[in-house]
Formats: structure tokens, C-alpha cells, sequence
């Protein structure tokens, strides 16, 4: 194995923007090993359920009693997400960050840390709120009962729109991709361009420095 570390893709973007199947795109195409550390892998296989969704806690303080657990969960996942990268490994992780709590938690900016001297990327998966809604209604197997859909009195629910409001604070990327206009071979393709031929990272190196 080399010994300089693995590269690591933050893919951050409101819930069915596209974020998994760019991870899956990433990992079937990328030179070498890919390892998935996001979201799903440490809600539904790694945290107890009665503490879910984790990670996962969606924006609006509906949760509180979890709350305090939120900060130290993304800890471990990130440190995580070091580990494997000072081991050699290339990490995706896909994710959906926010501060929207009942008290703020400055997660991003102590995750951004964590990953200090790292080659780590963060980007921003935008997809709009139309299309989004377009694959709630459609439904995805196993997380019917986890993703809010639309109505006809009610086609854009509020932790929709909180979602889409909150997840790209403060917005500062290394790069963005849009999942409405570019399929997630498109979009990973052009992340990989981006890693070759674009400046280095220095999104998490700004994020770092936020209090």
C-alpha cells in the first residue's frame, strides 16, 4: 500500500439530491480502493436504533434529546473517515450537513479539522427542491417510512424546504456538482476531472478556521 494518504470526497447535499449514487458511481470508476463512510453506513449499520437517525438528525430541534450525541457521533464518523485516509485508503463519504439544531453545534467546522493535512475535497451536491421532490414521491425501497414526501395539500412539507435551506450553509466547496442537469457518472467524472487537473483543496482549510 502507498504510504501517502488516501484521497477524501465530502459529498454534502440535501437528502435524495443524488449523493449515494455519485458515492456508488465513485467507487465502481476510481483507481484503486473506495471506501463508503457516509451517512447511511454509519446510521443504519453502525448507530443503535433507538439513537437514530444520528448523523442523519434533519434540521428544525425535532430531536433534542439526541442532540448532545449529534457533535460526538460526527466526531467518531470523521475520524473515521482520518484513519482510513492515513492508512492509505480512498474514503467517499456522502452527507448532509447543517447547524440548523436547537442550539448551534459548529459540527462542520470541528469535522473540517479533524481532517487537517488531509487531501480531502468537499462537494456540494445541489440538486432543486422541484426534482427532489419529484424522487421523494417516487419512493426509494427500505426508506419509505424515512423520507417525507409531498401532498396534494402540503407538495413542498417543511423539512423539505429546511432541508434545502440549511444544507449549504455556509456554501463555501472545492466544487459543485448538479444532479438535475448531470447523471451521477456525469457528475463523478467530473469531480475526478476536477482532483486531477484543479487547484488543490482548501474548503475545509477555510471551514476549519469558523468558530
Amino acid at each position: 500500500m502507498d504510504e501517502s494518504p488516501g484521497q477524501i470526497i465530502i459529498l454534502n447535499g440535501a437528502p435524495r439530491a443524488g449523493k449515494s449514487s455519485i458515492a456508488a458511481a465513485i467507487q465502481e470508476t476510481f483507481d484503486g480502493p473506495w471506501m463508503n463512510l457516509g451517512t447511511d453506513t454509519f446510521v443504519l449499520a453502525v448507530t443503535p436504533p433507538r439513537l437514530r437517525p444520528g448523523v442523519g438528525l434533519r434540521p428544525g430541534g425535532e430531536r433534542q434529546d439526541l442532540e448532545p450525541l449529534v457533535p460526538i457521533f460526527f466526531a467518531a464518523m470523521y475520524e473515521s473517515i482520518a484513519a482510513h485516509s492515513r492508512l492509505g485508503l480512498n474514503v467517499v463519504v456522502d452527507v448532509a450537513h447543517h447547524d440548523a439544531y436547537a442550539v448551534p453545534r459548529a459540527i462542520l467546522a470541528d469535522s473540517a479539522r479533524r481532517l487537517a493535512g488531509l487531501p480531502a475535497w468537499f462537494v456540494g451536491v445541489r440538486c432543486p427542491i422541484e426534482v427532489i421532490m419529484q424522487r421523494r414521491n417516487a419512493g426509494q425501497h427500505g426508506r419509505e417510512t424515512t423520507y417525507v414526501a409531498g401532498t396534494s395539500e402540503d407538495p413542498l412539507p417543511e423539512p423539505v424546504r429546511r432541508w434545502q435551506r440549511e444544507v449549504h450553509i455556509p456554501g463555501v466547496y472545492d466544487f459543485e456538482v448538479d444532479t438535475s442537469l448531470f447523471s451521477p457518472l456525469q457528475c463523478a467524472q467530473a469531480i475526478r476531472a476536477h482532483i486531477e487537473t484543479g487547484p488543490a483543496p482548501s474548503a475545509f482549510r477555510t471551514l476549519s478556521r469558523l468558530p
